[in-house]
């Protein structure tokens, strides 16, 4: 009969764990009165057909191993998943595909839960949402009526990035190069009926709460995408005209240094500034910047280019004659479209300057000195002294702000104004696949007509009516033919016995716009508490129990439109008194990309992507998990190498090996640990606590491989030390640590446990090494107990044989000792 033990084998140890882990509803979500709470949230994914690649774990391996440590901890943890399902991509792949976009949603989302369930992640699945479900929907759309009652959704005329081919409206970030970023169509800019959100009037307290947050560089991002500024509006005469030109300033100080006027292609008085002789040329300008966007147009390393208008402004203090000129750089959407050019103190200002041949004038000096050469290699953007300005002269920039204001102001030439770089969110999207916006208006006939479906008819879009909350949700209408088209009115249009209805003998029609995919990740952290909740959005209860989210995990391409817009809608929550907290998430992590082994961005164009079904199938879940955490800080940018891989499967067998049988063994002469192993095991079960709270994964797994080293070194390992070293696992690689647990004769999951108590006194080492300089330099080193006298540390200079020869013979004429730290003798 064969003796030999079996192996570590993945394969079959995994799905049983899972199996057993899903049967006993080990991870739901139960609060128990005076346990602390942990509401562990990752940033939802899209299911796309595609799958996960082995890039997708390394945030939710992370947020696992937090959620596993804390558990053992003592707490009560919310660790949820679910699927942000609505958008283009989805819609775009069913057309691809010929499929209905649900069809093809729910089979990503069975490959995504099939895979995401193959890695060992202690989610509560009970909670599951997709913002499809009919429920969700229902919910989503009653938050959008929450809006509409408070005057924060409203209709507008707005300009908009149009691209036909995918028909639908674009955000400036999906446009690159006047094409939309997905399909490389053609986009143009023209004015469109907007469902809009009034996020600006949230402005100051999105930019003020942040302060609080313990997140990271996102932070500065999202205040610098809100860009609170606070300056002046001042308007200018138009030269033979009775027209003037508003311009918003930071820098009012700077006025006498304008030397033209700037305003956007779409600014509604180009027409009017364009003379007969310039006209041709200011709107060709005009429609070759249609096609592009915002980021495009006002991109830093973008070469300046405009258009003379051929009209004038007059300066408000001097009469002087400025040139209006038109270019791409100024926005119709931000501020007043128009701005006075100061190209002496404004790098943008300088640089249009230097390519259109305009003068410069140098109003702010750093010291108070003049320029008098009148040559410029750079704008001087910081504060100064006032100079060639008047009333302004010797006056330092904050002073020179100050009286410029309010002699604009005694004036009548202007006003103090804030203004921010933020706009209100443009919220339809002319799709299919989408949250229709629970809205309908009042329909006209026409003279002779009965009937809008088959009848000329005018639909008032000027009286927006709200569905009432006992007709949620509105569910979109089945389409053989959901294809985008020309029409702004969107795919729903087509659907006219869903679009028109008749109520009272009147008829009306449906929005037909769809919510963008935003909308539905903007508040499920929030459902996630109360996911089966048929009667109000969330319960009291339930939202006490868990919010807000104490640590949030995602990638940075979020770190600003998405959580702004949570932050958004959570606080317009708040001011309805739904929820109790002015912010929803607490801590904010961004894991790094992890590239393809040739060090680019995964992606099937490159052929790069690898597919961690194959990695578990080879290696198993335990080793994938463990090597995305090992690979380097959870936040770098990190090249996949399978050869990595292999290492900690071989770590994970040395495990095995060395810990699977000690209950077996335990019949011999008692094992027991050394004095070195037994502080070794103390100090880790410190540090891996340690590391797994401030988020180190990487230097965790170090440490559990330098005790799985120095165990190994022992003739056997106790049982007791193998217990602990099991716990500190588990969180890493939870199903090697179930399976050892077990075989231990356990009988409650190790994920029940408590975390290892550790004794600060064996933590601190008693012998430390110390450096011995002799006349200034290192000769030797010596270990030597931490609270060693000075008598005792000369007495072990002196007898060590490589410092001998550097001290014999010699007179001692200093010896200096800083315990535990440095020993330094001067001898001659």
């Amino acid at each position: 009969m064969s003796t030999e033990r079996p192996k570590y084998d993945p394969a079959n140890i995994e799905p049983l764990w899972q199996a057993r882990w899903e049967e006993q509803r080990l991870f739901e979500a139960r609060r128990h009165p005076g346990k602390p709470k942990a509401y562990i949230l990752d940033m939802f994914p899209y299911p796309s057909g595609a799958g996960l690649h082995v890039g997708h774990p390394e945030g939710y391996t992370a947020t696992d191993i937090i959620s596993r440590y804390l558990r053992m901890r003592g707490y009560d943890v919310l660790h949820p998943m679910g699927w942000d399902a609505f958008g283009l991509p989805a819609e775009q792949h069913a057309l691809e595909t010929g499929t209905r976009p649900a069809d093809t949603t729910a089979k990503n989302i069975a490959t995504f839960k099939r895979q995401l369930k193959s890695l060992g992640f202690s989610y509560d699945w009970s909670r599951e949402l997709s913002t499809t479900d009919t429920e969700y929907v229902r919910w989503t759309q009653w938050l959008f009526l929450k809006l509409f009652e408070r005057g924060l959704a409203y209709q507008a005329e707005l300009p908009v990035n149009w691209c036909a081919a995918l028909g639908t409206v674009l955000a400036n970030e999906e446009v690159i190069d006047g094409k939309s970023e997905r399909g490389s169509h053609p986009v143009v800019r023209l004015p469109l009926r907007q469902w809009t959100l009034r996020i600006t009037a949230y402005a100051d307290r999105l930019a003020e709460d942040l302060s609080g947050l313990d997140w990271p560089e996102t932070r500065e991002k999202q205040l610098h995408w809100i860009g609170r500024s606070e300056g002046a509006e001042v308007d200018f005469a138009i030269e033979g005209s009775a027209d003037r030109l508003r311009i918003f300033t930071t820098r009012p100080d700077t006025l006498f240094g304008a030397t033209y006027m700037v305003v956007a292609p779409e600014h509604p008085l180009l027409e009017r500034f364009a003379t007969a002789e310039r006209r041709a040329e200011v709107l060709a300008y005009r429609e070759a910047t249609a096609s592009r966007s915002e980021l495009d147009r006002t991109a830093l390393t973008k070469a300046k280019t405009g258009v003379f208008t051929g009209s004038y402004a007059l300066h408000p203090l001097t009469g002087a004659r400025l040139p209006i000129w038109v270019a791409d750089f100024v926005l119709g959407s931000y501020g007043t479209g128009a701005i006075m050019g100061v190209p002496g103190h404004d790098a943008r200002d300088f640089e249009f300057a230097r390519a259109l041949g305009l003068p410069v004038i140098e109003v702010v000096s750093a010291d108070g000195a003049l320029n008098e050469t009148g040559t410029w290699t750079e704008a001087f953007v910081g504060d100064g002294v006032a100079v060639r300005s008047r009333f302004l002269d010797g006056l330092r920039t904050p002073e020179a702000k100050a009286a410029m204001l309010a002699h604009l102001e005694r004036e009548g030439l202007g006003a103090r104004r804030v203004q921010y770089r933020l706009r209100d969110w443009v919220f339809s999207r002319q799709r299919y696949w989408g949250e229709p916006i629970p809205i309908y208006f009042p329909v006209e006939l026409a003279e002779g007509s009965s009937d809008p479906r088959i009848h000329p008819h005018t639909i008032r879009y000027d009286q927006p009516l709200p569905v009432s909350e006992d007709e949620l949700p509105v569910r979109l209408p089945e389409l053989e033919d959901f294809k985008p088209s020309e029409d702004p009115a969107g795919p729903l249009a087509r659907a006219l016995d869903w679009r028109f209805f008749q109520r009272d003998g009147k008829w009306y029609a449906r929005e037909t716009n769809t919510m963008p995919q935003w909308a539905g990740s903007c508040w499920y952290y929030l459902r996630f508490t109360d996911p089966k909740n048929t009667q109000a959005i969330f319960s009291q209860q339930a939202y006490d129990a868990w919010m807000p989210v104490d640590l949030y995990v995602g990638g940075s391409e979020h770190a600003v439109l998405h959580l702004l817009y949570a932050r958004f809608w959570h606080k317009v929550l708040f001011d309805c008194g739904l929820v109790t907290h002015a912010e929803p998430f607490k801590k904010l992590v961004h894991q790094g990309m992890i590239l393809g082994e040739n060090n680019e961005k995964m992606s099937k164009s490159r052929g790069n992507v690898v597919n961690p079904d194959d990695i578990v199938r080879q290696f198993g879940a335990d080793a994938l998990r463990m090597y995305e955490m090992f690979m380097g800080p959870l936040e770098a940018v990190k090249p996949w190498q399978t050869n990595g891989v292999i290492g900690v499967r071989r770590f994970l067998d040395r495990v095995w090996n060395m810990l699977a049988f000690v209950a077996e063994d335990a019949g011999g002469a008692p094992a027991e640990l050394t004095e070195d192993a037994r502080r070794l095991l103390h100090k880790t079960v410190k540090k891996v606590g340690e590391d797994i709270e401030a988020l180190r994964f990487n230097t965790a797994v170090s440490a559990m491989m330098i005790l799985a080293n120095a165990l190994a070194e022992l003739p056997r390992v106790p049982l007791e030390a193998a217990q602990v070293f099991a716990r500190i696992l588990s969180p890493f690689a939870p199903h090697l640590a179930e399976e050892l647990w077990h075989r231990w004769g356990a009988s409650e999951s190790i994920a029940l446990q408590p975390w290892p108590e550790y004794d600060p006194a064996l933590t601190v080492d008693e012998l430390v090494e110390m450096a011995i300089q002799v006349n200034g330099k290192v000769r030797g080193k010596l270990r030597l107990k931490r609270d060693a006298t000075e008598a005792e540390a000369r007495e072990a200079v002196h007898r060590d044989p490589e410092l001998i020869p550097h001290l014999a013979g010699k007179t001692e004429r200093r010896f200096v000792y800083v315990p535990g730290r440095i020993i330094n003798i001067v001898v001659g």
